[in-house]
């Protein structure tokens, strides 16, 4: 099915139509508080201060520039993704939200519901966090007790109304609402730093020239490694022991997919947690009386901003959180003890413990694959502002893997609804 049909089946059908025009509304009202200014900010100081800290740019990705803005939804979905991947891990040490999960629809709801509960103080901290950071930072300043508390009751509320959109686009819509939400907040900043880019070519200078087709060419390279590797899947050939007619047995093929990159960009979300905490917390301790402490702070500090530390430890944590999450979500003793309560078996491999000792081989070798491929993407940026030497254009290998994830499988999803309901027609 290509571009050209699949849109005029979008305008054909009109249930799907009618989710995509609820998606694009959504988005809109989403952008919307991601763009109106919490009253009394200097937004231009506060770009300039983002701009400057590699840490804050990181977490500015997740809140769709909410944070770059200090808008009405300060901290995005940010902190219902921190709480969803908490009630993730927790449900893997917890037996009880495990069987919750595992035992009913009934069990999931309430598991959801856990988290959004946990998203209000999780928004209340996190805005806490940073508004206290930015004051003491002199960033912003002349704000009253009252002013501070509107601030994070704000900010707290404007994170509670995204995550409810991206649940509305969710249910009402296509695809994942809130990875949409997120990768529009990505695309929104692409015009101003193509404006910014503009603004400082010189005329004539080759070098400059040079960079942005080097830049382009980085661009489409990475675009098309990224849409190869999350597209990539390993399929494990499985057979199925069925009664069939006339008697005695036969097999039954199928396979089960493995993709490359398993664990998706969180990942990289869990280091970018991290890795922007050091930082983060020295700031509060660089006036501190103690002298030790200062200069303690101030070294921590000056450590992470050195661009081969921050880009090695930055590295390291995701590679190591790659293995981390697709072993926790991708567990081999409960597929070889499913397959085996099913009858399937894989080609020449024993039921049971073989099973078990070969998928877990095949999954350590994609996973080695997918954590080199999502450290890349995550040091990209460093790599690419140092060889074009161009700092208003931001190559951001974590937010191209989001668009790309999101696009493809809202795609996906767009096609499977036409395909059921061309079917039903039929």
């Amino acid at each position: 099915m290509n571009f050209l049909s699949t849109l005029k089946s979008i305008f054909k059908l009109k249930d799907l139509r009618k989710r995509i025009i609820i998606v694009l509304i959504l988005v809109v009202i989403a952008r919307i508080f991601a763009a109106i200014p919490i009253p009394g900010i200097d937004k231009e100081q506060i770009a300039n201060y983002f701009n400057n800290n590699e840490a804050f740019s990181l977490l500015n990705i997740f809140t769709g520039g909410g944070l770059e803005n200090f808008s009405l939804a300060l901290m995005g979905v940010g902190p219902y993704i921190t709480a969803s991947i908490i009630f993730q891990l927790l449900v893997v040490v917890i037996p009880r939200l495990e069987e919750m999960q595992k035992e009913s629809e009934a069990g999931r709801k309430k598991i959801n519901q856990l988290t959004r509960i946990a998203t209000v103080p999780l928004s209340f901290l996190q805005s806490f966090g940073t508004i206290t950071l930015l004051k003491q930072q002199q960033v912003i300043s002349n704000i009253t007790t009252y002013d501070f508390i509107l601030m994070l009751v704000f900010s707290t509320a404007g994170t509670m109304i995204l995550m409810w959109l991206g649940e509305l686009i969710s249910e009402q819509g296509i695809g994942n609402g809130l990875s949409i939400i997120i990768t529009i907040g990505i695309l929104s900043a692409i015009p101003s730093q193509i404006a910014q880019t503009a603004q400082s070519y010189i005329s004539g200078d080759l070098k400059f020239i040079l960079g942005i087709i080097g830049f382009l060419i980085i661009a489409v390279l990475i675009l098309v490694v990224i849409i190869y590797i999350s597209e990539g899947v390993r399929k494990i050939p499985i057979s199925y022991t069925r009664h069939i007619r006339g008697g005695g047995f036969g097999n039954v093929g199928n396979h089960l997919p493995i993709k490359v990159n398993a664990a998706g960009v969180i990942p990289i979300i869990f280091a970018i947690s991290l890795i922007v905490f050091p930082p983060v917390i020295a700031q509060f301790f660089e006036n501190a009386k103690s002298a030790f402490i200062a200069d303690s702070a101030v070294f921590i500090k000056n450590l992470f901003e050195n661009q081969i530390f921050y880009g090695v430890m930055y590295f390291v944590l995701v590679f190591g959180f790659t293995f981390f999450y697709t072993f926790i979500i991708f567990k081999p003793d409960q597929i070889a003890e499913n397959l085996q309560k099913q009858g399937g078996f894989i080609p020449g491999i024993r039921p049971g413990k073989e099973t078990e000792d070969y998928l877990y081989i095949v999954i350590n070798r994609l996973t080695l694959a997918g954590a080199i491929f999502l450290g890349i993407i995550a040091v990209l940026p460093i790599v690419v502002q140092n060889v074009t030497d161009i700092s208003t254009l931001k190559l951001g290998g974590t937010s191209l893997l989001i668009i790309v994830s999101v696009t493809l499988e809202t795609i996906r999803q767009i096609r499977a609804q036409i395909i059921s309901r061309t079917y039903e027609l039929s």
